[in-house]
């Protein structure tokens, strides 16, 4: 079962757009990622995203580029929210999933799956960046890319 992390786009400042889109260039950025999983032949069973809409515009470019049946908009997925149900929510699926979301909750899942704490800040995540996890009797890191490095 993998499991693909993405924090949306880069977006533009609330001053300038309250509802904060992604901005130009997180459109872009959040293109040559979907290229890349495109590329990559990435197949997910479940794609969940947030209800901001930086993360609603990331997963739609990103959708249009991968296999994924279902994707969902969730409550559950904001910046702040409580990452402590989400390991039993993604082994109960037992299917690949990517969660298109916010930080800190990415980094806290994160950090959760991997070391059982979500107070360690084990990986680094950038707009429109990518984590892909694996779990088989543990959760392990595969892979970690950036738009820079597409």
């Amino acid at each position: 079962m993998k499991l693909y992390l993405v924090q949306h786009g880069l977006s533009l400042p609330e001053e300038k757009d309250p509802k904060r889109p992604l901005s130009p260039e997180g459109e872009v950025q959040t293109q040559k990622m979907a290229e890349f999983f495109k590329a990559e032949k990435i197949r997910v069973d479940f794609l969940w995203h947030s209800q901001k809409l930086r993360a609603i515009q990331t997963a739609q470019i990103i959708s249009k580029s991968i296999s994924c049946p279902e994707i969902s908009e969730r409550n559950d997925l904001n910046p702040l929210d409580s990452v402590s149900e989400f390991p039993e929510k993604i082994k109960s699926l037992n299917k690949n999933l990517m969660i298109v979301g916010h930080l800190p909750f990415l980094e806290k899942l994160a950090s959760l799956l991997l070391t059982g704490s979500e107070n360690y800040k084990i990986v680094s995540f950038k707009n429109s960046g990518a984590v892909c996890l694996e779990y088989t009797d543990t959760w392990m890191i595969i892979w970690i890319i950036t738009p820079e490095q597409v």
